[in-house]
């Protein structure tokens, strides 16, 4: 049986955890999360980082953060997690979907202008595997019509576009620290990335219930109270003890990864060239952190007759999302802008393929021979 994903393990996380749970404080904000966030900001440049429960609770904040309200729009592409869109549902954004590209499964940045109506608060541009959007354009775009850009880099951790990390360009960035993810804080987490110096006290606030309690604990205040709205938004102690334990790894997970990601292109590089399948596209000014390997094949009847080989051999390959705007919540909290010409008929052709920190050449070897082996039978 091949995983399609095992949640990375250093070894160090069993050392930091106990520490942890030995420690005064499990609560949150504690050394380790401390730790962490210096790291982050150190590595991304940022203004400030802030840990949270998960990037779906990042997400959130942000949209409080902009003062998303009834009657506002976001833009954001429809292929991406459901998070991404209901962090602003939640708000009462109406979601406008936006076709994406063929090649990097992005937000199509030439046809986000034509959806921008004087109601659009924000664009969200998705890096989708860990491949940058194009932000330059979505950035000029933004400052052009006075909107927020919220980055939903939730697997581009170590990525980079034009040099620059995955989820600072934005006015704020969200990382996933999911299982699933190329770092993990013990299966779930995240973080608040804040390029914009308007959004850093305010979003100590939101973290903290809605309290100005980070600001007493540093002797600023007195006492601290209810001043703003907010939630639970504090990971525990443990969820950043686990995860320092993988940022003080962070490199060799990273080549790691990239090594498996370069070993699957070479071998089915053959089955492409011959145009079998496709192989995923990463432009010349983007450094990725071979968060995901996929291919593309014909069309979502070849997709099924491959997974179900896949299934026989317990190897287990999936495909992705199911595009929003299809999506009941997403016919009822969103609109769909312009024509659907790539969403529907590209995700239908996608498998994602095991990858995951440790995976072996042998296991590699095994999932391409049955992707020659389908080939064969077509």
């Amino acid at each position: 049986m091949i995983p399609f994903n095992r949640p990375p393990h250093t070894g160090n996380e069993e050392q930091y955890v106990l520490e942890a749970m030995k420690s005064a404080q499990l609560s949150g904000d504690g050394p380790f999360t401390k730790r962490c966030q210096r790291w982050f900001e150190e590595q991304l440049g940022c203004r400030k980082t802030l840990l949270t429960p998960s990037c779906t609770h990042a997400l959130e904040m942000a949209a409080i953060l902009i003062g998303i309200e009834p009657g506002d729009e976001v833009i954001m592409p429809s292929y991406t997690f459901v998070s991404t869109a209901n962090a602003f549902a939640l708000r009462g954004a109406r979601i406008v979907f936006v076709d994406i590209r063929p090649d990097t499964m992005n937000i199509d940045e030439t046809r986000i202008e034509a959806a921008i109506t004087p109601q659009t608060k924000a664009i969200v541009p998705v890096h989708y595997a860990g491949v940058g959007c194009e932000m330059d354009t979505i950035m000029t775009l933004a400052e052009k019509y006075g909107l927020f850009v919220i980055e939903d880099a939730a697997q581009g951790m170590m990525s980079r576009y034009k040099g620059r990390p995955l989820g600072t360009m934005g006015h704020l960035g969200a990382y996933s620290f999911h299982e699933t993810k190329n770092y993990t804080s013990g299966g779930e987490g995240g973080l608040l990335i804040i390029n914009d110096g308007r959004f850093a006290e305010r979003a100590e606030i939101i973290r903290e219930k809605g309290t100005n309690r980070s600001q007493f604990f540093r002797g600023m205040v007195d006492k601290y109270s209810w001043v703003d709205i907010g939630s639970s938004y504090l990971p525990s102690e443990l969820q950043a003890a686990y995860l320092w334990g993988q940022l003080e790894m962070a490199e060799k997970i990273n080549n790691d990864r990239l090594k498996s990601w370069l070993a699957y292109q070479d071998r089915l590089a053959p089955l492409a060239k011959a145009g079998v399948i496709e192989l995923p596209v990463v432009a010349e000014t983007c450094q990725h952190n071979a968060h995901m390997f996929y291919i593309k094949v014909k069309d979502l009847e070849e997709r099924t007759a491959l997974l179900d080989l896949y299934k026989k051999h317990v190897i287990w390959a999936v495909f992705h999302y199911v595009p929003l705007h299809s999506a009941v919540a997403g016919l009822k909290y969103g609109r769909f802008s312009g024509r659907d010409i790539y969403t529907t008929s590209q995700s239908e052709r996608l498998i994602r393929l095991p990858l995951f920190y440790g995976i072996t050449q042998e296991e590699i070897d095994m999932v391409c021979e049955k992707i020659t082996e389908w080939s064969g039978k077509n």
